[in-house]
C-alpha cells in the first residue's frame, strides 16, 4: 500500500487530483479525478443581493488560520443535507491537511460569532490555484459569508482559479460551473505558473463593504 504524505497530496493536486475516503473509520483514502470538474470563474462570481445587504451589516467576525483543524471537524459532521449525511474525512486526511496547513499549503476562512466557530470552509493554495475542499455552518448563511470572504481574497490576492472539485445546487447560485477535465487541466497548469498570489493580500480588518467591492471587481 502506498503511503499516504503531505507530499504525496501536493503532487496529486498539481496533477488535477484529490482524496477522499468512503467514511470516518476507513482506514485509507481513494483518488478522484471527475470528468467534470467544478470551478468558479472568479470574474463572474455571483452574489444574491440578500446576501450581500446581510455582508455589508457584518454579522459575523471573519478570521484566517485561527481554527483550522476545527473547521475540518467540523466539515466532517454529518448533516441532514442529502449531499452531506456522510462524511469523506478520516483520520489520515485530518492529519495530511493538518500538516500542509502547518506548511502554508492549507488555509481555513471562519466565521465566528460572539467567540464561537460558526461557518467556515478551507481548502489547499497552489500558487494562483485555490482548491476548495468543504464547507459548514452552524448559523444560517455563515458558509456562504465564508465563501464570499474567500473569493475577494483571492481577487485580491491575484489567484486565477477556484477549484470546487464538485457542483451542487448551494454552489451554482453563486455561479459555479463545471468543466471537462482537460479544460480544467489547462486552467490548473496556467494558475500553477502564477508566482505572486497571496493568500495575505487582503487585509482581515476589511469591511463588508469592501469585500463586496473586491469580488465583484473585474480583473
Amino acid at each position: 500500500m502506498m503511503e499516504i504524505t503531505k507530499e504525496l497530496l501536493l503532487s496529486a493536486y498539481m496533477q488535477g487530483i484529490f482524496p477522499m475516503a468512503e467514511s470516518a473509520d476507513a482506514d485509507d483514502i481513494f483518488w478522484v479525478d471527475p470528468e467534470e470538474r467544478g470551478i468558479f470563474p472568479l470574474d463572474e462570481f455571483h452574489i444574491p443581493k440578500k446576501l450581500a445587504k446581510k455582508i455589508k451589516a457584518e454579522p459575523f467576525e471573519i478570521r484566517i488560520n485561527t481554527a483550522f483543524r476545527d473547521v475540518m471537524l467540523k466539515c466532517a459532521e454529518p448533516t441532514d443535507n442529502i449531499e452531506r449525511q456522510n462524511t469523506w474525512i478520516n483520520d489520515l486526511i485530518l492529519k495530511r491537511y493538518q500538516e500542509l496547513h502547518e506548511d502554508g499549503y492549507a488555509h481555513s476562512v471562519e466565521c465566528w460569532k460572539d467567540d464561537t466557530l460558526v461557518g467556515g470552509l478551507y481548502g489547499v493554495s497552489l500558487n494562483g490555484a485555490f482548491c476548495g475542499e468543504s464547507m459548514f455552518h452552524d448559523v444560517t448563511d455563515a458558509s456562504k459569508i465564508a465563501l464570499v470572504y474567500l473569493v475577494a481574497r483571492l481577487k485580491v490576492g491575484g489567484y486565477t482559479l477556484l477549484d470546487t472539485q464538485f457542483v451542487t445546487d448551494h454552489l451554482s447560485q453563486f455561479g459555479a460551473i463545471e468543466v471537462p477535465r482537460a479544460q480544467y487541466r489547462n486552467l490548473l497548469k496556467d494558475a500553477l505558473t502564477v508566482d505572486d498570489a497571496d493568500f495575505y493580500s487582503l487585509s482581515e480588518e476589511a469591511d463588508g463593504s469592501t469585500i463586496l467591492q473586491s469580488v465583484t471587481q473585474t480583473s
